[in-house]
């Protein structure tokens, strides 16, 4: 499906990063591994190199990839991992914003730097890899050439739903739904289509979850890399500005924000708001949330 296109997958050095790596790979993709090599929270992890470990899995499978060792939100390294792509390649067509980290906590107890992390790592990071590989492509578009570009962002079903204790984590890919939206309308003209993916998948960053066998048997990153191969493949081109929901146990369109039940020439006096508003309330569609899921 991606024969000779040129992909870059931050953070897939582990988890369900790995899975897009691979799977990318496997349908004829040259790939840029990137992952900076830490821990789930972001804190160094002893020098360990995973993203030259999936490199090694794809080149002995028969493929071809190269590993990008850099700080995912950090834009210096974005264009790095972009001119590694078109030094190594040739070009580059996708790029997926997979990198992420988790520092939960309740509002209450969260301190400023795991606020401030999270955002860097998911929402900085989104957009760094794509402000670089963006500015690429308009250049190629107003050279004469053309694209058949991809953004390929992570947001989640906790950003997009809500779940107590994330609300740095939700915040940030919210912020990337939103972002997503935006840079499709901003970027069609160029040749690029950009999409979002809200993957269910147990990795590192989702250990510590109970759940029972038969559901984290449908939880693995084989089950969303597809949806993922199939956004970075030329046979999504007419597809952008979606939000797409996949697991193993469910694959939908997330519906984002729409007007819903409301009146024309509203009250200016505050005494009417009450009423109107409860009426309206009532006649909403309810939001869904993670315990429907």
């Amino acid at each position: 499906m991606c024969e000779g296109r040129v992909c870059a997958v931050t953070g897939a050095g582990r988890g369900i990063g790995r899975g897009y790596a691979l799977m990318l790979a496997d349908q004829g993709a040259k790939v840029v591994v990137n992952d900076f090599g830490g821990a789930r929270d972001g804190s160094a992890a002893g020098g360990a190199n995973p993203a030259q470990d999936v490199v090694d899995e794809i080149v002995a499978a028969g493929g071809e990839a190269v590993a990008h060792l850099g700080d995912a939100s950090s834009l210096i390294d974005a264009q790095a991992m972009v001119e590694l792509a078109i030094s190594a390649f040739g070009g580059l067509d996708v790029v997926v914003n997979n990198a992420g980290i988790l520092r939960d906590r309740m509002l209450f107890s969260m301190t400023e730097d795991e606020w401030d992390t999270v955002i860097r790592v998911h929402l900085k990071g989104t957009w760094a890899s794509s402000r670089i590989a963006s500015g690429y492509w308009r250049d190629r578009a107003k050279g004469g050439k053309t694209n058949d570009a991809r953004i390929i962002n992570t947001t989640s079903v906790s950003g997009i739903y809500g779940n107590p204790g994330q609300t740095n984590y939700g915040a940030a890919k919210a912020g990337i739904a939103t972002f997503t939206l935006i840079a499709a309308e901003e970027l069609g003209r160029y040749g690029v289509t950009c999409n979002a993916i809200a993957p269910g998948a147990l990795t590192r960053l989702t250990e510590d979850l109970a759940l029972p066998d038969e559901m984290i048997a449908r939880f693995g990153p084989e089950w969303v890399a597809p949806v993922v191969t199939w956004l970075a493949s030329p046979q999504s081109a007419d597809v952008t500005g979606q939000v797409i929901e996949s697991s193993g146990q469910i694959l939908g369109i997330a519906e984002g924000w729409r007007r819903g039940p409301h009146i024309d020439n509203p009250p200016i006096d505050p005494h009417d708001v009450d009423s109107i508003i409860r009426e309206l309330l009532a006649k909403a569609t309810p939001r869904t949330k993670m315990s429907d899921l």
